[in-house]
């Protein structure tokens, strides 16, 4: 490639990563590695702390979507472990199935308006639905592509719209994208979609790493904390990554992958849709574990799913991260029995 080609591509990329947005950063990446070996991780980039808990959820619990009377009601098939969000809602998790799903800000998100006879749901509820409902990402997609409910969204207790967009993966790496765009659900549905960071909506995220892909690899990676650049570094770091199907070698792999596209604790800065690095995950979906890393914390935690219990009637437990607590290796006993929290509630206008 000539180098006023690629000059002219940095540029393209750089003035379409730069136009104003409003939201907040995360990043998503799955590893595929051999013999079924599938891990997932995000990083939870906001401007301040949202009080993250986790809290195992039992099977058989009678949901709705707390958006008025029109709500869509349902009983919970999987038990999950999940991660709220200033206790109104969840924003990241697993199920027992091995189903993961991370919500991500999407500024540009568009739910469109309530139709009549289609039941809704806050967006707070949305994440936790997919969990309690699906085995697979297939199902989940063959499901949700016709678009059962309308989604609302209300602002968040901090005051910024809750808005977001979904990326689910299952143990076979599976992998799909959901983003309401314009009112209407779009589905991005493949296990080559390992990467999801926050704006411009996915299709103009796959061009963008389109463009640096030609442009060569290490000779030329976008370095700032921006969504999209972000979302470049990731998919190349994933791409270089050793094969490995020992389990302990592909977590700390990932996890340096996730940090990497990590934003500074504490970072000022004037430019739109970036904020600091609260927590990561990352799930070993055949081990179904979930480890969770506090950004002030100095070790890493886990949580494998075979030591929880999921049967219908179980108490909820929860394990408590707000108060400065920290744990170190496996922190299935340390979760405790409480009530579930409240989803934050929405209602058409």
């Amino acid at each position: 490639m000539q180098l006023r080609s690629i000059v002219t591509v940095a540029i393209v990329a750089s003035c379409l990563a730069l136009q104003p947005q409003t939201g907040r950063s995360c990043t998503r990446c799955v590893y595929l590695g051999p013999n079924d070996t599938v891990l997932v991780a995000r990083s939870m980039d906001w401007v301040e702390d949202p009080s993250t808990e986790i809290y195992c959820f039992p099977r058989g619990m009678s949901r709705n979507g707390a958006s008025g009377p029109n709500t869509l009601s349902w009983t919970s098939k999987y038990g999950s472990l999940v991660c709220s969000f200033y206790k109104v809602a969840t924003v990241d998790g697993i199920n027992e199935k091995g189903l993961v799903a991370n919500t991500l800000y999407l500024v540009e998100s568009d739910y469109g308006r309530p139709v009549a006879g289609k039941p809704t749901m806050s967006i707070a509820t949305w994440t936790q639905y997919v969990l309690d409902t699906y085995a697979t990402v297939k199902e989940a997609v063959d499901s949700l592509e016709k678009e059962p409910f309308t989604i609302i969204a209300p602002t968040l207790p901090n005051g910024v719209p809750g808005v977001g967009h979904m990326a689910i993966s299952d143990p076979s790496g599976d992998s799909a994208i959901l983003e309401y765009v314009k009112g209407k659900l779009v589905i991005h549905h493949d296990r080559k979609y390992q990467v999801m960071t926050n704006s411009p909506t996915f299709d103009q995220q796959l061009a963008l790493d389109a463009y640096w892909k030609g442009i060569g690899g290490l000779t030329m990676l976008p370095g700032t904390n921006r969504a999209s650049d972000r979302f470049v570094r990731t998919s190349f770091y994933l791409g270089t990554l050793p094969q490995t199907d020992d389990s302990r070698l592909a977590v700390a792999q990932l996890f340096s992958v996730i940090r990497n596209a990590s934003v500074p604790l504490g970072l000022k800065t004037a430019a739109p849709n970036v904020g600091s690095t609260i927590w990561r995950t990352l799930y070993n979906h055949k081990a179904k574990t979930m480890y969770f890393d506090s950004a002030t914390s100095p070790t890493v935690f886990w949580i494998p799913l075979a030591d929880l219990d999921f049967t219908a009637g179980a108490p909820v437990k929860k394990l408590a991260l707000i108060g400065g607590e920290t744990y170190n290796g496996n922190a299935a006993k340390q979760l405790v029995s409480v009530e579930p929290f409240a989803f934050l509630p929405a209602k058409a206008e």
